[in-house]
């Protein structure tokens, strides 16, 4: 057998350098800022915003939480794990602490980054702020060199996978039986976002968050949704 032979290769990666892990630094843009979650900065104002909200954790790994001491041990205990690092979510529209959410399964050698534990508590949802929010996240791994920005949720959470497919995700399938939370079997979504995808992607969010595309009342005047259809290669077919 010669080597023309031989089975096919992906294309080559020339020059490929691993990017770093994140760093917890402060990521800010015109309608939020995320803050690398501390026990002692973030935890009492976090839990009054989730507070009286127990449906948040419904499809969580964590929660819900009884007390603001209990959110703050949890909190205390998380970021002391160097697997995911945890941002505190502020609107800046109202100085709210109002979610979490975290980059996890972080692997710089094959350039592939989670984005997870996305927690959005009412004062925080269907805002601007949570947009961008997500717009800053993917924003900081690909201009940080990732390849590859991953959403997983349960396969059960469609408002979950409906948010990954507005925010121009892809669609790459279920993983069924993945694990088992709070004792229940979990089928996994998969949905990603390349490296090539990103700049059609920024300029979608671009046009979404410019205060222009918001009518005097706040309402949006083009869909996100609208703006990424393009850029997705394929779609949730439970949507």
């Amino acid at each position: 057998m010669t080597i023309t032979d031989l089975p096919p290769l992906g294309a080559p990666v020339p020059d490929w350098t691993p990017p770093p892990a994140p760093d917890g630094a402060v990521l800010e843009g015109r309608y939020c800022r995320l803050e690398p979650l501390s026990a002692e900065a973030h935890s009492a104002l976090l839990h009054g915003s989730f507070d009286g909200h127990d449906d948040l954790w419904h499809y969580m790994p964590c929660g819900p939480f009884t007390s603001a001491a209990q959110y703050h041990r949890w909190v205390r205990e998380t970021v002391a794990d160097p697997g995911h690092l945890f941002f505190a979510i502020r609107n800046l529209e109202t100085d709210i602490l109002g979610g979490v959410a975290s980059f996890l399964r972080i692997d710089p050698m094959a350039g592939s980054i989670e984005v997870g534990n996305i927690c959005f508590a009412p004062v925080l949802q269907r805002s601007r702020a949570a947009t961008e929010a997500m717009a800053l996240m993917m924003k900081w791994a690909f201009e940080a060199g990732y390849r590859r920005y991953e959403w997983k949720c349960n396969a059960l959470n469609h408002p979950s996978r409906a948010a990954a497919q507005r925010l121009g995700f892809s669609y790459e399938g279920v993983f069924r039986q993945a694990t088992v939370v709070k004792g229940r079997n979990r089928d996994t979504s998969w949905f990603a976002v390349i490296d090539s995808e990103w700049p059609a992607l920024r300029e979608a969010y671009r046009v979404w968050l410019d205060p222009k595309n918001f009518d005097e009342r706040g309402q949006q005047i083009e869909r996100l949704s609208d703006l990424t259809r393009l850029v997705r290669v394929s779609h949730d077919p439970t949507l």
